[in-house]
C-alpha cells in the first residue's frame, strides 16, 4: 500500500500507529458501521469467505504459501458477480507471465 493511501478501518488502536496513511474509521463501539465512505462491511465479508475456505476446504495453510491462499480468495471476492467464463478469463489474464515451478513450490 502506498504512503498516503486512504485506509478504512474500525477504531482498533493498532491502526493509530500508521500515520503515513489517510485513515478514516468507523466506531463500532458507538453503533456506527458506516461513516461516509468508511465502512468495514466489505473486509468483514472477505474475512468470512477466507475463514470458511480455511476451515471448510483446506484445513491447514503453510506460512510459506499463505500469500497464495489469500490471493485465491481475493480473486474469488473480486469476481463474485461474474459467471464462470469471465471469472476464469480474469484469472488466466492475471496469471499471464507468472510461473510457479515445482522446485519453487517445494523449496
Amino acid at each position: 500500500m502506498k504512503v498516503g493511501s486512504r485506509l478504512y478501518t474500525d477504531e482498533h488502536k493498532v491502526y493509530g500507529g500508521m500515520p503515513e496513511y489517510d485513515r478514516k474509521a468507523v466506531r463500532h463501539s458507538a453503533g456506527e458501521y458506516v461513516n461516509g465512505a468508511a465502512s468495514t462491511n466489505g473486509i468483514e465479508s472477505f474475512w468470512a469467505l477466507l475463514k470458511r475456505g480455511y476451515h471448510g476446504t483446506h484445513h491447514w495453510w503453510s506460512f510459506k504459501h499463505l500469500h497464495r491462499y489469500v490471493a485465491e480468495y481475493q480473486h474469488r471476492q473480486n469476481t463474485i458477480g461474474l459467471s464462470g467464463e469471465p471469472a476464469l478469463g480474469t484469472m488466466i489474464r492475471n496469471g499471464e507471465g507468472k510461473r510457479l515451478t515445482y522446485a519453487d513450490l517445494i523449496v
